[in-house]
């Protein structure tokens, strides 16, 4: 099947690289053959899973920049069906040296072309920002998720990536659609979360992913020890949330049944 599929919204700290690792890793405990694509330079998504972004040599940044070939370099996680397709710093200055290169936001899309078919699932975590890069991630992507925190300003920038997305639907990527909308960090004793909440599902009704997911401790710690939450702690709310999110979209895709 081989669904890309973008996690983006040019906020930082909304939970992108946590729905990436937890996501694709709970999409890989229940049998999919699932890669991460780590399309952040900060490398959050390399270290989540327990490698050192300076000792990568080859990442995403030279598939962009260099053709270099992704299988060459797609590393195994310690999680069955789960690979990574690293980043590194140097990922910055893609931007830069992708300026002048012809089909410059096509060029993540010629990177996953060969290997889209050996995945069930593609999982790019994009960078906080509306740079190339998640232009790149967004034109390659079969489809979008957009975690938004369960905070105060959480609409705010959504309308402007929202506007991106028609663009690049419109532009460059016909058969980019929005996979959901995520709420994210939610705290049940905060009165504010369940505003926000109420705000989101009032004004993206269906766009909006029925699962939930909550401040939760073990999320928090899991990136530091190198592994997902379901490896961390499988029964804590966060790991059990994400396997709540994976079904869904299984589901929504018609690859499961819904129980």
């Amino acid at each position: 099947m081989g669904k890309i599929i973008a996690i983006a919204n040019q906020k930082g700290g909304v939970g992108k690289t946590t729905t990436t690792i937890n996501l694709a890793a709970s999409l890989a405990a229940l049998e999919f053959k699932t890669l991460i694509v780590d399309a952040d330079p900060q490398a959050n998504s390399t270290s989540g899973l327990g490698f050192n972004p300076k000792e990568i040599e080859n990442s995403i940044y030279e598939c962009m920049v260099d053709g270099v070939l992704a299988r060459d370099i797609i590393i195994k996680s310690e999680i069955d069906y789960l690979d990574l397709l690293p980043s590194h710093i140097d990922l910055v200055g893609a931007e830069v040296e992708m300026i002048n290169l012809k089909s410059r936001e096509e060029k993540m899309r010629e990177v996953l072309k060969d290997i889209k078919t050996e995945y069930d699932f593609i999982i790019i975590d994009c960078s906080p920002s509306l740079g190339l890069i998640t232009i790149n991630s967004l034109t390659a992507a079969d489809s979008v998720i957009i975690p938004v925190q369960c905070e105060y300003f959480a609409l705010e920038g959504l309308g402007k990536l929202l506007n991106t997305i028609k663009i690049i639907q419109s532009r460059l990527n016909t058969n980019l659609e929005i996979e959901g909308i995520l709420l994210t960090m939610y705290d049940l004793r905060v009165r504010l979360s369940n505003q926000v909440v109420d705000e989101v599902n009032s004004h993206f009704q269906q766009m909006v992913f029925n699962t939930i997911i909550p401040r939760n401790i073990r999320l928090s710690e899991s990136p530091s020890f190198g592994i997902p939450a379901i490896a961390h702690d499988a029964d804590s709310k966060g790991a059990i949330s994400y396997l709540n999110l994976a079904r869904e979209i299984l589901v929504k895709n018609g690859l499961t049944e819904q129980t």
